[in-house]
């Protein structure tokens, strides 16, 4: 949420900001609200004081007929007070509402552009793999080794969900728990385990809603959200606090389901597992002090990076232009990752600094020094990595001649030293499931 004061007193400023993230606010709607809003207050102020004074004045009238009238002028001022505090508050409300449907103003740096193809790579890492035999994309690695069963997953729940099997499974959970070591070993970060779902507060003190409730999953009956990512229930950790002196900054990681209503057009992103309803993410959450918050976010996106350069896979960085920023993001930068098999860049993290702007809607402080007066924080967070579209890069970077999928050596203490992924055995095949893993860590068959 942006602050009214700055709406009020620079209203060009925020059209033009508007104009460049290629969106529209409801600028004058709020514009006009606020004026109403701080007329009311004045009358109704005004009336206050003029009851106050009234009263004394009844205080000192003897019983009769100057005072009968002077009570029953008063029962009319007060009548009067009680109307415009209704309009009051009835005002109030609706200018709280179209606050919530401005988004943040995109940074001075941010490079200016209506769509994606405004996007600037800022960095590559790394050199594509060659490949001496035909690469195949993760869909068809899947499927001949028995990873995924897309099948299934549609009986389940439908369209976009599918079940991991054997040892990508296993892959998912041990490449989850590594990542969750790392920001927490080397990069700082304390571990949560936040509930998935949330009430409708953290949902707005994020910004979800009520721009984005259309993609989300939700229950009537409880007004619970399903999070759509772990950013939601980690920022709301201290809604409504006052963070102590001395407690900045704060560095959060967990790993959550998400779960979202991805609507794409027909025939995108419809093969594999690139676009899904429910995925697991490793969620960087940062609280710090506003002077620190862009040192902050190079510092988050080399967390990221980290885990990338860890895995050895390629990468770039790409600083998003306004009219590809999201709702809430002043700046981002997305990590996208080489998919030889696809053919493509897969956005695996996104990094962003939000500045004050959830903080503002979630109402998040901190004291600087004890006894000053209380500031919002800056929030930022990132993407430390979002699976399975990680998974898609380690089956196709990591696919070798024969149809096996080598497992990345960072991961294969945490696979009990295994080193490939071959053909997995059938659900209703246990010994076979044993001899594999004999095999695979052997380097046998």
């Amino acid at each position: 949420m942006l602050d009214l004061r700055l709406i009020r007193e620079h209203p060009e400023t925020i059209r033009e900001a508007l104009r460049k993230l290629n969106t529209e606010a409801p600028i004058d709607e709020i514009l006009e609200l606020d004026e109403r809003r701080r007329r009311l207050v004045a009358e109704v102020e005004q009336l206050k004081a003029q009851r106050n004074a009234e009263s004394r004045r009844i205080a000192g009238l003897s019983p009769g007929t100057e005072r009968e009238a002077a009570i029953a002028a008063m029962r009319a001022l007060g009548d009067r007070i009680e109307e415009l505090d209704r309009e009051l508050t009835a005002v109030e409300e609706r200018l709280q509402a179209l606050l919530l449907e401005v988004p943040n103003l995109p940074d001075p740096d941010v490079p200016v552009g209506p769509d994606e193809s405004f996007n600037v790579v800022v960095r590559h890492w790394g050199e594509p793999r060659q490949f001496d035999f035909p690469v195949k994309p993760h869909w068809e690695l899947a499927e001949e080794l028995g990873l995924i069963d897309f099948e299934r997953g549609v009986k389940i729940a439908g369209s976009r969900f599918y079940v991991l099997r054997g040892d990508l499974a296993r892959l998912q959970r041990a490449l989850i728990t590594w990542m969750i070591d790392l920001h927490v070993t080397k990069h700082g970060y304390l571990e949560v385990y936040p509930p998935f779902l949330v009430r409708r507060e953290a949902m707005v003190g994020t910004g979800n809603l009520p721009k984005f409730g259309d993609n989300l999953y939700h229950d009537e009956e409880t007004d619970l959200w399903l999070i759509p990512t772990a950013e939601v229930p980690v920022t709301n950790l201290f809604r409504d606090e006052i963070l102590p002196p001395g407690s900045l900054p704060i560095y959060l990681v967990a790993a959550t389901p998400c779960f979202r209503k991805e609507k794409v057009s027909a025939g995108r992103d419809v093969r594999g597992i690139k676009r899904v309803h429910q995925f697991e993410k490793v969620e960087m959450v940062k609280f710090v002090e506003p002077e620190r918050s862009d040192e902050e976010l190079q510092r988050l996106v080399a967390d990221a990076e980290d885990v990338l350069r860890h895995l050895e896979l390629p990468y770039r960085v790409v600083q998003m232009c306004t009219g590809d920023l999201s709702f809430t993001a002043a700046k981002k930068f997305d990590l996208e990752v080489w998919a030889p098999g696809s053919q493509e860049w897969l956005e695996v993290s996104s990094c962003s600094n939000f500045r004050d702007f959830q903080a503002r809607r979630a109402n998040i402080r901190f004291r600087p020094s004890e006894g000053a007066r209380p500031q919002f924080v800056h929030t930022l967070n990132g993407s430390g990595l979002a699976l399975p579209r990680t998974l898609i890069a380690i089956m196709e970077n990591y696919q070798q001649p024969d149809g096996s999928i080598e497992i990345p050596a960072v991961l294969r203490p945490y696979m009990g030293g295994q080193e490939r992924i071959s053909r997995q055995p059938a659900y209703w095949d246990p010994a076979q499931a044993r001899r594999a893993r004999e095999q695979a860590l052997t380097g046998d068959g």
